[in-house]
């Protein structure tokens, strides 16, 4: 579990004033803003663009550098796959018509699609900055500092935790089959492609059994060194005041573009 969570954690590990900022400024002003984003108006590419200053900002203020949001805003490609209907069901002016069945895409629904693609683009930016600059266990420390239920974060712990088990797990597995394969230099392992989906999902059904018989010793293990369902943090500095401000100036950054948008 430990090399998994170097490759995940390794970024919240540096030094930078964004790295150094208290989670308990960071994590309210991360949701408020996402919230922000995702109110923009459809077609409103402004007030997008300008939040996403801060964004780029925060990529250079972290030492990240801005390739490494970027490419982690990728995973919002997901939600504008969901989302590409519309440009077919969305009424309006037309763009063009897809030949043989006959769709039609609309100018009204390319505007749908690219303003949620735009809107997950910026929201993820803002969610990658928050957990590269951040640790998983002050996020949660600062959740629990805001008096989220202690049965809510526990569950996100140990969903995130159950992430590495399942990872660990899988590489065992991986690890076991090369040792038990021989590869003879120009001849193709294996039988036809339907015999390795077959041993694909052999190992998958095994994947889940094990790791969940893993995460059941490990839960024997936490409840014999005393675990009762709540986790327990080390109690939590001074609330640095400068901190709040800057979180609270964020967030009015973004709910003031879009008062002004949709007042112009």
């Amino acid at each position: 579990m430990a090399a998994l969570t170097a490759v995940v954690e390794r970024y919240a590990e540096r030094d930078s004033v964004l790295h150094r900022a208290d989670a308990r400024a960071k994590v309210p002003a991360a949701i408020a803003y996402i919230f922000a984003i995702t109110s923009t108006r459809e077609g409103d590419w402004l007030t997008l663009l300008l939040l996403a200053v801060p964004v780029v900002l925060g990529a250079f203020v972290s030492k990240l550098g801005p390739w490494f949001v970027l490419r982690r805003t990728f995973l919002a490609l997901p939600f504008v796959l969901a989302a590409l209907p519309l440009l077919f069901t969305r009424e309006g002016e037309t763009i063009f018509t897809v030949p043989l069945v006959g769709w039609t895409a609309s100018r009204e629904g390319a505007e749908a699609v690219l303003t949620i693609l735009a809107r997950s683009w910026v929201a993820v930016g803002v969610a990658a900055l928050l957990v590269s600059t951040t640790s998983i266990v002050d996020i949660l420390r600062a959740l629990r500092w805001f008096r989220v239920p202690g049965l809510l974060v526990a569950t996100v712990f140990f969903a995130y935790r159950y992430f590495y088990v399942i990872g660990e797990e899988a590489q065992r597995m991986l690890r076991a089959r090369d040792a038990r394969s021989a590869q003879i230099p120009g001849y193709r392992a294996g039988r036809s492609i339907r015999w390795r989906a077959g041993v694909a999902g052999h190992m998958v059904g095994s994947l889940f059994v094990r790791s969940l018989e893993r995460s059941e010793r490990v839960y024997a293990a936490m409840q014999a060194r005393g675990y009762h369902g709540e986790h327990r943090f080390l109690e939590s500095p001074a609330f640095p005041a400068s901190e709040g401000v800057v979180a609270v100036l964020l967030v009015l950054y973004g709910v003031s573009l879009q008062v002004i948008a949709r007042l112009a």
